[in-house]
């Protein structure tokens, strides 16, 4: 069996903990499960990382990077008039095949809230810093136009909380994404409690797909206690 270097051991970490967090919320999380989830010790992992609330940024970063290429990647080289639908399209297409990196979105915001309130403020600090990133890279591919990014990031606003919330495609609250648009699938629920991709989404407009991860919803299981181990 080979063994992993610690830099492969690090990026294990990342990938469980998107998934642990997504689920648990900050509190509801502990380095023990991410331990064990990964195969290592309690000990090692703080080798890897030196606390809980690092392993909650480095999970947050790789969520907010993934969102930002997979948009980007998508836009790259379209004419500007079509990068809004392609980036629109590359994220109806990540939170479906990837939920726990819309669930991280919303945990991530309601553990920044917590934090703020509780005193920590450079919590907040780091998480902004890495959502800027993202913001001004979808303003860079919409060629500097403020009204289009508001207006992409408004809607993904409202996707991001229309689907932690499991609204099925077919309710009242997706008709005003179908109006005189072309179609394109929307994305999927994320079944009872969040744990799980729901049924196939029907036809949503390509230009209502405006998403980054900038929407403020946030998931109420994923309060932060301000504390660094679990």
């Amino acid at each position: 069996m080979v063994r992993m270097s610690a830099e492969e051991r690090r990026a294990k970490v990342v990938q469980e903990a998107v998934h642990a967090f997504a689920y648990g919320g900050y509190d509801g999380t502990s380095t023990e499960e991410i331990a064990r989830r990964v195969g290592v010790s309690q000990p090692y992992l703080f080798r890897l990382f030196p606390n809980k609330q690092a392993i909650f940024r480095a999970a947050v970063r790789d969520c907010m990077i993934s969102t930002r290429d997979a948009m980007t990647a998508a836009a790259e080289g379209l004419p500007a008039e079509e990068r809004m639908a392609a980036m629109a399209a590359a994220y109806s297409a990540l939170i479906e095949q990837h939920p726990e990196r819309l669930l991280l979105q919303m945990q991530t915001y309601a553990a920044t809230a917590a934090a703020t309130a509780s005193g920590d403020h450079a919590f907040g600090e780091v998480v902004r810093e890495q959502w800027q990133e993202l913001w001004d890279a979808v303003h860079e591919q919409l060629g500097g136009d403020i009204e289009e990014t508001t207006d992409f990031l408004a809607h993904g606003m409202l996707i991001n909380t229309l689907v932690s919330l499991g609204f099925p495609p077919e309710h009242r609250n997706w008709r005003g994404f179908d109006e005189g648009k072309p179609d394109k699938t929307l994305p999927r629920g994320l079944g009872a409690g969040g744990r799980k991709p729901g049924v196939s989404g029907e036809s949503a407009p390509s230009a209502g797909m405006k998403e980054s991860a900038g929407a403020k919803e946030s998931a109420a299981s994923g309060e932060r206690d301000g504390s660094d181990l679990a």
